[in-house]
């Protein structure tokens, strides 16, 4: 046993050894802020820790939008992906919900992949707030926003995951 192992088991420190894994998805999640016109778009990196932007893809119809989905899910090897779920402030879902959740359906079919539904209240004021304090302009704010909504969504999703040590939590729903 080497010194620094010793010392740090002395004093009640565990430092991982060679034989030690943490287990950790290989594989990345898709999550997406689904409006009217625009859809958000972020990936997690490989190790499912960090939610990085990618783009904001301007609706034009289904058979369009997840064409485009269908390429970021081949290019990034996505295996899962969230969807944010519009929930009133009292948690109660209304007429949008229904809709993002008849669309995640969709998305189950037509990827095959598992699809969660996680909260979004105040994803979209929250990246107003944090792109208002970038001191991004109105212009390239409003472009931004669904793109930082959708980040914000995966990241929580991905937070709750690895605290809860599993694939479901109690705050979002699968499919």
């Amino acid at each position: 046993m080497d010194h620094k192992r010793r010392a740090s088991e002395d004093a009640g420190v565990a430092l991982p050894s060679r034989n030690d894994t943490v287990v950790r998805p290989s594989w990345r999640v898709l999550g997406l802020d689904v409006g009217s016109r625009r859809i958000g778009i972020a990936v997690s990196d490989p190790l499912g820790i960090t939610a990085q932007g990618l783009e904001t893809l301007q609706r034009k119809n289904k058979r369009h939008d997840f064409q485009h989905l269908e390429r970021l899910i081949r290019e990034y090897e996505v295996k899962e992906i969230v969807v944010g779920l519009p929930l009133r402030m009292s948690g109660a879902e209304g007429t949008q919900s229904e809709k993002m959740r008849a669309y995640a359906e969709d998305l189950k079919k037509r990827f095959g992949l598992p699809v969660h539904l996680w909260d979004e209240r105040l994803t979209s004021a929250e990246a107003n707030r944090f792109l208002r304090e970038a001191e991004l302009s109105i212009e390239k704010r409003g472009k931004a926003v669904d793109r930082m909504a959708a980040v914000l969504i995966l990241q929580s999703w991905m937070e709750q995951r690895s605290a809860s040590g599993s694939q479901l939590s109690a705050s979002g729903s699968d499919l």
